[in-house]
C-alpha cells in the first residue's frame, strides 16, 4: 500500500530556515507540530500542531492549538505535500520553502505523549484527563511540550528543542521557551524508564 509507506516516510523531524527564524515540524503518531523560532536571539516566534494523517498526497487533521490564530482550533486542513528522499514540500504557513530532513522517529521514546501524572514531593499526582492537556511529541532528537485547551483554544505554554535518552537518563537541550527566553541553552536531566 503506497499510503501506508509514504506515511511512514513522513514521520520524525523536519527543518528549514527562514530569513529570521527556524522552523521545526515534527510529524509522530498521527500527530504534527510546527514552531518556529530564533535561537541565537532566544525568540520564540510561534507554534501550531494538531491530528495529522496522509493519504494520497495530502496531509490533513484537525487543528489543536495555534499560537497566532487562536480561531483556527478545532478547524480542518489539508495541504498537498510532496516527498523526494530526504526533502518534503509542504506549505505550512503559506511558506513554499522546502523541508530537510532531521530524523525518522525510531528512537525508543518517539511517540506523542500526553502528561498523565506529575511527582511532588516523591508522590506521583495523578492528572485527570481533560479539555486542558499539556502534550510532548518526541521525535528521534526533537522534543516540544505544549500546554493547551482544545476545547476554548487556549494557549499556556511551550518549549522544545534537542534530546537524548541514555542508561535511564533522559536530557533535554532547551533552544526555545514561551515563557521565559533565559531557560534557552539551558540542559535539564531527569531520571527516565519506559
Amino acid at each position: 500500500n503506497l499510503s501506508v509507506v509514504f506515511s511512514q516516510n513522513i514521520t520524525g523531524a523536519w527543518t528549514r530556515n527562514l530569513d529570521t527564524a527556524v522552523q521545526y515540524l515534527t510529524v509522530v503518531d498521527n500527530y504534527f507540530s510546527v514552531a518556529t523560532f530564533n535561537v541565537e536571539g532566544k525568540k520564540f516566534i510561534s507554534t501550531r500542531g494538531g491530528t495529522a494523517s496522509v493519504e494520497k498526497g495530502k496531509m490533513l487533521g484537525t487543528i489543536e492549538f495555534n499560537t497566532v490564530d487562536r480561531a483556527e482550533v478545532k478547524s480542518s486542513y489539508s495541504y498537498d505535500i510532496t516527498l523526494k528522499e530526504k526533502t518534503l514540500v509542504l506549505p505550512l504557513e503559506g511558506i513554499a520553502k522546502k523541508w530537510q530532513k532531521v530524523d525518522d522517529a525510531t528512537e525508543a521514546l518517539a511517540g506523542n505523549w500526553r502528561i498523565t501524572g506529575r511527582e511532588q514531593a516523591g508522590t506521583m499526582t495523578p492528572i485527570k484527563p481533560a479539555a486542558r492537556k499539556t502534550i510532548k511529541i518526541l521525535s528521534g532528537t526533537r522534543f516540544q511540550w505544549a500546554a493547551i485547551n482544545m476545547e476554548t483554544g487556549e494557549f499556556f505554554g511551550t518549549g522544545g528543542g534537542l534530546y537524548s535518552f541514555k542508561d535511564g537518563t533522559y536530557t533535554e537541550h532547551i533552544e526555545f521557551f514561551s515563557r521565559d527566553a533565559s531557560r534557552v541553552g539551558a540542559s535539564l536531566s531527569f531520571k527516565a524508564e519506559i
